[in-house]
């Protein structure tokens, strides 16, 4: 569940960052021991994490809590678990602990939601088992000549040739099912690549901003960074668009959807997203151990917080009936392709 920045974002924050380097002040350093590690975590993210005030959480009561259970005998495994369960406060996925013998990481935001997302239900009875994938992709024209992708993680690599050969060889379809159920993120490069398919001209993607200073309130002001259509020449997409998500779109996936939601042809349906809208931050504690956590809010082109994640258009709200999947069906992909077939768009 990573989230890696594209160009644009990339020089968006060294310009944000850039006026701070001159004031830099010294880290404070605390021993290698159980109770200066357990220190030096709740400093780092008391100065660098982004969404104390969004989430309202109390950092000084959560301190509170977890520092009367670390003392000097503990073994690294006890404080390992002590300070994985504070993490666990911010109720962040992309906020993780590691250690040589294990990682942290928060999974409440996915898993107290049905998995509606079955591979092999599309694949067996909607394709038959004759279905086309390359890289990350799974793509086909259902039998109502409506296209369908399917994009398992934004950390496969999106080539500019594979786009155009998936795009023209679903050129005669109807209208496009853009299933990112069950993607968990990965590079916002290739968000811009597939936005950019969509789009006939330049849009507002979003903003960025950047912590200025060591206070829960200290930031930046946002920055907007914008998407541009393909280069002349690409297989663009101008037909009817349903966007199908569920709980596990996460991070990057989550931030494609936000992109999406807004172009004038796509439609968003099936669940809420998982969320995840913060750039991450990486550092070390004296025992050699990796915290990395969200430290720069990425909001959508409504000027929107999407850590909770992204709604899907109004009436497009469907779950995967598993009855209906114990005998070949997936609900969510049927609406999705009875929206197309209707002429369904977010704004019909």
């Amino acid at each position: 569940m990573t989230i890696t920045p594209t160009r644009t974002l990339r020089a968006l924050l060294l310009a944000l960052v850039a006026p701070l380097l001159a004031g830099c002040h010294d880290v404070e350093q605390f021993p290698d021991d159980p109770e200066g590690n357990f220190e030096q975590l709740w400093k780092i993210l008391d100065e660098h994490y982004c969404f104390f005030a969004y989430k309202d959480v109390d950092w000084d009561e959560v301190h509170g809590r977890y520092r009367q259970q670390v003392n000097p005998a503990m073994t690294g495994e006890e404080l390992f678990d002590v300070c994985a369960r504070m993490l666990d406060e911010l109720r962040d996925g992309h906020t993780n602990l590691s250690a040589p013998f294990n990682t942290s990481y928060y999974r409440k935001w996915w898993s107290d939601y049905p998995q509606n997302y079955q591979a092999r239900v599309i694949e067996e009875y909607y394709f038959n088992f004759n279905y086309r994938q390359t890289g990350g992709f799974t793509y086909g024209i259902l039998p109502e000549n409506i296209g369908y992708i399917h994009y398992s993680s934004f950390s496969y690599g999106v080539g500019e040739g594979n786009l155009d050969a998936i795009l023209a060889y679903l050129a005669t379809a109807d209208g496009l099912v853009f299933d990112v159920r069950d993607n968990g993120g990965g590079s916002m490069t290739n968000v811009e690549t597939l936005v950019a398919r969509f789009t006939p001209e330049r849009i507002l993607a979003g903003s960025i901003c950047h912590k200025n200073g060591p206070g829960h309130d200290d930031f930046s002001e946002p920055l907007p960074y914008y998407y541009n259509p393909a280069e002349a020449g690409r297989v663009m997409w101008g037909k009817p668009v349903v966007v199908l998500c569920n709980r596990s779109t996460f991070s990057a996936a989550n931030n494609f959807v936000s992109v999406m939601k807004t172009l004038p042809n796509v439609t968003v349906a099936g669940a809420t997203t998982g969320g995840g809208c913060g750039m991450p931050f990486s550092a070390e504690l004296p025992n050699g151990w990796g915290v990395r956590f969200s430290a720069s809010p990425v909001r959508d082109p409504a000027g929107r917080l999407t850590e909770f994640g992204v709604d899907p258009t109004e009436g497009c709200e469907v779950d995967m009936d598993p009855y209906a999947a114990i005998e070949g069906r997936d609900t969510m992909l049927d609406f999705a392709v009875n929206r197309l077939l209707q002429g369904g768009t977010a704004n019909p």
